[in-house]
């Protein structure tokens, strides 16, 4: 049995995504970062960070693509994921503050990463059309090796409607945007140690945001004349 918690608008899962994706029905939208075949462990701080699971494959990606959404699907991955994944309907480039070592010789130094924009059946944009390319800055990973900044993943859940799931909520990055939007939100995490990162974050969010509720000035009703 896997671990609940219900934290405001948010219900968390302990547990692997593909046992319990099928019990929670459509959601509206899917906002995720899945392992895609980079095996990746951090160099600098390997006594700090576990390898991040089931990233020995693109399999997961693949699994991501494939969930049943209403509203729209935001994938995260890696330029070369193109040559197999379903086509999507745009890719959108994050750019960077910082580039990957690589190849030094043989290969441009990489400063963009790549997500996948799958729409569902009831898309539409809740704002103005947007780009293609979105320019924010990376963070130090203070809670995951592959965290994406709070405003990046902010900017693509404004994107979406409705329910976010997230079935790699890693630190719970998607999660804390979706509080500070007063967006209901699912997450689904298999490693207890970044499940419990991710509760804590995502419950401080939340009580952020009922504090600004609190304190910000409400605006006075205006009375109009009816002529």
């Amino acid at each position: 049995m896997s671990r609940v918690e219900t934290i405001g608008d948010a219900t968390l899962y302990l547990g692997d995504c593909r046992e319990i994706q099928p019990t929670l029905g459509k959601v509206d939208a899917v906002v995720t970062d899945p392992p895609y075949g980079m095996t990746f462990q951090s160099n600098y701080r390997i006594d700090r960070y576990n390898p991040i699971e089931n990233d020995d494959s693109d399999e997961l990606l693949l699994w991501s693509c494939d969930l049943a959404v209403e509203h729209s699907k935001y994938i995260f991955c890696r330029w070369d994921n193109l040559t197999f994944v379903p086509k999507p309907n745009s890719f959108v480039t994050w750019v960077k503050n910082n580039w990957s070592m690589g190849d030094l010789e043989h290969e441009h130094a990489r400063q963009t990463e790549g997500c996948l924009f799958y729409r569902g059946p009831g898309h539409f944009f809740p704002k103005k059309r947007p780009t293609d390319a979105v320019e924010v800055p990376r963070t130090g990973n203070g809670f995951h090796p592959t965290e994406k900044p709070i405003e990046l993943m902010t900017v693509v859940v404004e994107w979406t409607a409705g329910l976010v799931l997230d079935p790699f909520m890693g630190s719970g990055t998607t999660g804390v945007a979706c509080a500070r939007l007063g967006r209901k939100f699912i997450g689904i995490e298999i490693d207890p140690g970044y499940f419990d990162i991710a509760c804590r974050r995502i419950e401080q969010a939340q009580r952020q945001g009922d504090l600004l509720r609190d304190i910000l000035p409400r605006e006075k009703p205006e009375q109009k004349v009816l002529l």
